[in-house]
């Protein structure tokens, strides 16, 4: 089994609606109960700054300090991680323009929050997600890379250097001669981040589809089919030079039509991840609402189990709402899988009874207007 990444203390200051909190915990999966509104989803949102990006919620930086705050938020946390017994403190400082946070390990000060993923992976669930199937492209996008950084460090550096580069690019063709060299620059910079962005995806997706083959037969979450569209669609197994080249001359070929479109036509920010519900055959779009939660909730479980096969480490799971649109059997299904897993869940819900097959494998706190209790 994996080895189990334990987050041992919680300690939040300014964090949304608390204003203090200091929580000791076990290597026990944590389950948090109340009324809607206390609290139980910002203390996940604050698990999730323990990875790099803007946490399961995506807020700026400056909405997550507590109304009335003098400064910035913090978050600490004592793990027992990948790479043994760390001691994990960020946040933002007073006078900050919620652009960027601060990281420290064990006292020091780190180079980047991508230094997080040495130590711990996080990958999580919540009630926005249910949209996933019907929602935007760009809204599965965010997922799928999402997914990828989980097992793939570089990755989001890679996303957001191909986004700058694009961005120059766009402001280039906008005006009224833009330099033929420095587009070819930004355009072979381009086509060697998008092409890396997309071959980590087509990875990602091929990969996920084998564990999803192996476990069709167990339990009783539906399996998913996953494809990528919108980019080099079936050109992707080559030489990445030879794709590379290939991209580099769709720019170069498009200018004038992205000039004129105010934008990049081409690339892998115009990738879609299509789904479907493998034993219906069946858009999950179309899947009645039931049925989506468990394809997502199959889907993410099958991510954390390539991640702690792939990484000899299983990660914290962080499932908010998550006994929504799924009856008892599922409900006890899913407890047995996340055990099965070998990592340590934090779980949320309004109904404490919801959460009666977990038994002594959870540890319940209650939640209530910024107080945690239990």
């Amino acid at each position: 089994m994996p080895h189990k990444v334990t987050i041992y203390s919680l300690k939040l200051h300014d964090f949304r609606n608390y204003a203090s909190v200091a929580l000791g915990l076990d290597d026990r999966h944590v389950v948090l109960t109340g009324a809607n509104g206390a609290g139980k989803t910002n203390l996940m949102e604050a698990v999730s700054f323990l990875s790099p990006g803007r946490g399961l919620r995506r807020a700026a930086y400056a909405d997550v300090a507590r109304e009335g705050a003098a400064g910035g938020f913090s978050v600490f946390a004592a793990i027992d991680g990948m790479q043994g017994e760390v001691e994990i403190g960020t946040g933002t400082d007073t006078g900050e323009d919620g652009q960027s946070r601060r990281l420290r390990l064990n006292g020091t000060t780190a180079r980047s929050v991508d230094e997080l993923l040495d130590h711990l992976r996080v990958v999580w669930l919540t009630p926005s997600m249910d949209g996933l199937f019907t929602g935007s492209s760009s809204d599965r996008r965010r997922f799928l890379d999402r997914l990828v950084l989980s097992l793939d460090p570089e990755h989001g550096r890679r996303a957001a250097d191909f986004e700058k580069a694009m961005r120059g690019r766009n402001r280039l063709l906008s005006e009224p001669r833009p330099d033929a060299r420095w587009l070819d620059a930004l355009e072979t910079q381009m086509a060697e981040l998008g092409v890396a962005m997309a071959l980590a995806r087509r990875e990602l997706v091929g990969l996920l589809a084998d564990i999803v083959e192996a476990s069709r037969d167990e339990g009783p979450f539906p399996s998913s089919s996953m494809t990528l569209s919108g980019f080099l669609d079936d050109r992707l197994d080559r030489p990445a030079y030879e794709i590379e080249e290939e991209y580099a001359a769709l720019l170069r070929d498009g200018r004038f039509r992205d000039a004129a479109a105010g934008r990049t036509l081409d690339g892998p920010h115009r990738v879609d991840l299509l789904i479907r519900h493998r034993e219906k055959s069946m858009d999950a779009a179309r899947c009645s609402t039931g049925e989506q939660k468990a394809l997502l909730v199959g889907m993410i479980l099958a991510h954390a189990g390539l991640v702690a096969g792939m990484t000899g480490h299983a990660p914290i799971l962080l499932l908010d709402e998550i006994t929504a649109h799924l009856d008892e059997g599922r409900r006890a299904a899913l407890f047995d899988r996340i055990d099965a897993l070998g990592g340590q869940a934090f779980m949320t819900g309004t109904d404490r009874a919801m959460f009666a097959a977990l038994g002594e494998r959870a540890r319940l706190l209650t939640v209530e207007n910024g107080r945690i209790e239990g």
